[in-house]
Formats: C-alpha cells, structure tokens, sequence
C-alpha cells in the first residue's frame, strides 16, 4: 500500500473513532435520560392519584364551569328563539288580514314582543360570547405553559449536548471497561436523537396549536362586537315601535266616528302629497324640454345613484314594507334609512330641483329632485333645507338634514323617531329604491 493510501486509511479511522466517541459521550450522558423520565411518569402517576397539581386543578375545574355556563346560556338561547318564532307566526297571520287601525295595533303588539325577546337573545348570545372568550384565554395559557416546559427539555438537551463534546478520550475510554460497552451507547444515542425531535415535533405543534386558539380568540371577539352593534338596532328598532304603538293607541282610544275621520284626513293627506309630486315632475319636465336649460339637463348623464345618508345603521321600514306601523293607512313608496337627526342628505344624484316644501313647522318637509331617465327622488321629513326649487345640483351636494323625531321641524304626524324617508320614482310611480342603490 502507498504512503498516500496509508494517510488516507489514518484520516478514515481517525474520523470514524472521533464519530464514535462523541456519540458515546452523548449517550453516556443521557444514560440516565429514561430513568428521570421513568421518575417523571411515576410522579405525574402519583400526581392523577390525588387529581393533578392544584393549578391544574383549579385551571380544569374553570373550564368546566365556563362549559357549563355556555351550554346554560346556549339553552336560553334556544328556549327565547321558540318563543320569538311563535310571535313571528303570529305577526305573519295579522298581515294576511284585512288592514286596519286593531289589525296593525296587534301586529305592533307582536313586533314589540318580539324584538323584546330579541334583545334578550343578543344579550345573552354577548354573555356566551365573553365565556367562551374566558375558556379560549384559559386554553391560550395552558398551551403557552407547555410550550415553556417544552423549550426547558430542549435547552436541557442541547446543554448536555455540548458539555459532551467537551469530554477527551481519555475520559471517554476510562468510563468504560470494554469497547462492547462502548458500542452499546450507540443504541442509547439513536434514543437521544429521537427524544430531541419528539419535543422539537411537540413546541411545533403546540405552537400551532396557539396560533389556532388566538385566530379564535379574535373570531369571538369581533363576533362581539357585532353582536353588540346589533344589539343597538334592536334597542332603536324598540324604540321606535314603541313610539307608533303609542300614536296608534292614541288613535284608537278615539270614538269610531272621530277615528274614521282622522283616518280619512290621514289618507287624504298621503295622497295628496303623492298627487302634487306626480302633477309637479310632469310639468317641470315638460318645462325644461322647453327652455334652454335642457342641455344642462341632459349633461348629466344617465342616473347612477348612491346613498343619500350612510345606511351602516340599516333600515327600518321597506318599501311596501307589511310590518309599517302605518299600513292601513298607506302602503309605504319608500325605505326609511336610519339616521341621526340633523344628519347631512347628499344628493344621490346630479338633478334639478323641483320641489321644497318646507316652512320651518311640524308638518311633513320633503325636498324633490328630479334626474335623467325618467327618475326622481324625494327626501322626507326633512329639518332643514340648503337648495331652493328651480336650481341644479351636483352628485354629493348636501340638499338638506335629516329629521323624523316626532315632535320636531319637518317630522310631519307620521313618523315614529330619526331616519330619512328616501323615494325614488319611475315615471313618477314610486319603485323599491333599494333596486337603484349599489
């Protein structure tokens, strides 16, 4: 053999017995690895005889009370939803009859339990919300203790680890007698590595697994939120049933003559606001075809509209809306979008302005502008006005402010608390203006 073989041979072995060496060691010094990990498992043992440590314990017996009390509040849920289906029944079989001032009273009857059991359901849906947030949290620290106790296990391998390479040969020949007992380490080597990427695989996990809890830690949060903002409509949506079912109990405390009567000026009313807003958006069209204003006019553009007033607060009343506290005495043309009172109207179109009617009373206020193809639209029970009839507007001009609490300028006899009344006509018959919004 060569001398440059013979070298190479050396380096060979020269690696190979170093491989060794520190593998022992580190078996050598995890010898006692499945002893501590014996003594763990019968303390742990010992630990579930008397039911675990008391933090444990204490940890456990939270979070079977919070799963208790979640499933209590789901049955509450539960008990309140057949009872808001019975009212809903029975509003839908008032609807089918025959309209009339007892009729709508019944049905109003109906709507104001209803939404009472409504709020008590998001109320209490809030409450199982916030437990189930409580047990979410307690799941997030147990995960996160874990983890710490993972990381201890790991640091303690690794410092193990190092102290081994640290070892000499000598050391590593004195510890034992033969090289059998030093081959047999080899075995209790493969066992080390496997316990490090056990618990290595473990923190993986649990770190995942805390990353799952905390995405649904904050579903349930926003979950709340929006259970409480809902809860804020129900509380208006009361609030406003409250205030017809006192007007229609007025009306119906009225002798049958009397209340006839005030019904007939009701409608007379309502029609003759629909009467002047048809009568006066044929002649104004007929005029502007006939002035030089038309150009104007129709550079506008085809009519694209947006919302007069932000809708985030929803709607309370539909167009034809069957649960319209009014409905025996008109169908309602448009849908009433709520609003703070004195709130900014934007014009949701460019237009011309045909009609303000507006004189600082309590009667009905509405601003009325007509747009290309055909279409128009009307803002009632407005506060105040800042357009004047016979002038052009722009898409986003402010034309008026909003009103509808009852009582106040604009508000008219028929409005049961702050919204916009929004219309939009075709030809001057009212459609559904939620067809015409984006």
């Amino acid at each position: 053999m060569t001398q440059n073989k013979k070298q190479k041979k050396l380096y060979q072995n020269k690696i190979l017995a170093n491989t060794l060496i520190i593998s022992f060691v580190i078996a050598n010094f995890f010898i006692s690895a499945p002893l501590v990990a014996q003594e763990s498992e019968e303390s742990n043992e010992n630990t579930a005889d008397t039911g675990l440590t008391r933090e444990q314990r204490e940890e456990e017996a939270r979070l079977a009370e919070l799963s208790g009390q979640i499933g209590d509040k789901q049955n509450e849920i539960n008990t309140l939803q057949k009872e808001i289906d019975a009212y809903q029944e029975q509003i839908e079989v008032k609807q089918k009859e025959a309209r009339g001032l007892r009729n709508q009273i019944a049905i109003l009857d109906n709507q104001i339990a209803k939404t009472n059991l409504d709020v008590q359901a998001t109320e209490i849906r809030i409450e199982q919300t916030n437990l189930e947030i409580q047990a979410i949290n307690l799941q997030i620290k147990d995960l996160e203790i874990r983890i710490e106790k993972n990381k201890e296990k790991i640091a303690e391998f690794i410092r193990l680890i190092y102290k081994g390479d640290q070892v000499s040969y000598f050391e590593v020949l004195l510890a034992n007698n033969t090289f059998s007992d030093f081959f047999d380490q080899m075995q209790h080597t493969q066992q080390i590595n496997g316990d490090l990427k056990s618990e290595l695989d473990k923190l993986k996990g649990s770190k995942n697994d805390l990353e799952v809890q905390r995405t649904n830690w904050e579903a349930k949060a926003e979950l709340e939120e929006e259970l409480k903002t809902e809860l804020q409509k129900k509380n208006s949506e009361l609030g406003e049933q409250n205030t017809a079912q006192g007007l229609l109990l007025v009306q119906a405390r009225l002798t049958e003559q009397q209340y006839k009567n005030y019904q007939y000026q009701l409608q007379l009313e309502q029609q003759q606001i629909n009467s002047d807003i048809v009568t006066l958006e044929k002649e104004v069209r007929q005029q502007l075809e006939q002035r030089e204003i038309k150009e104007r006019f129709r550079g506008f553009g085809p009519a694209r509209f947006s919302w007069p007033v932000d809708p985030s607060r929803g709607i309370s009343a539909y167009f034809h809306d069957p649960d319209y506290p009014f409905r025996y005495i008109f169908e309602h043309p448009a849908v009433d979008i709520r609003a703070y009172q004195g709130t900014s109207i934007k014009a949701p179109e460019s237009g011309y302005v045909a009609r303000v009617k507006f004189d600082g009373s309590t009667a009905y206020s509405y601003v009325m502008l007509i747009h290309n193809d055909g279409l128009s639209t009307v803002f009632g029970h407005v506060s105040s006005v800042y357009v004047n009839e016979d002038e052009f507007v722009t898409k986003g001009q402010t034309v008026a402010s909003s009103g509808g609490t009852p009582g106040t300028v604009g508000a008219g006899n028929l409005s049961t608390g702050p919204h916009l009344h929004f219309e939009v006509r075709l030809n001057g018959i009212p459609v559904n203006p939620l067809e015409y919004l984006p």
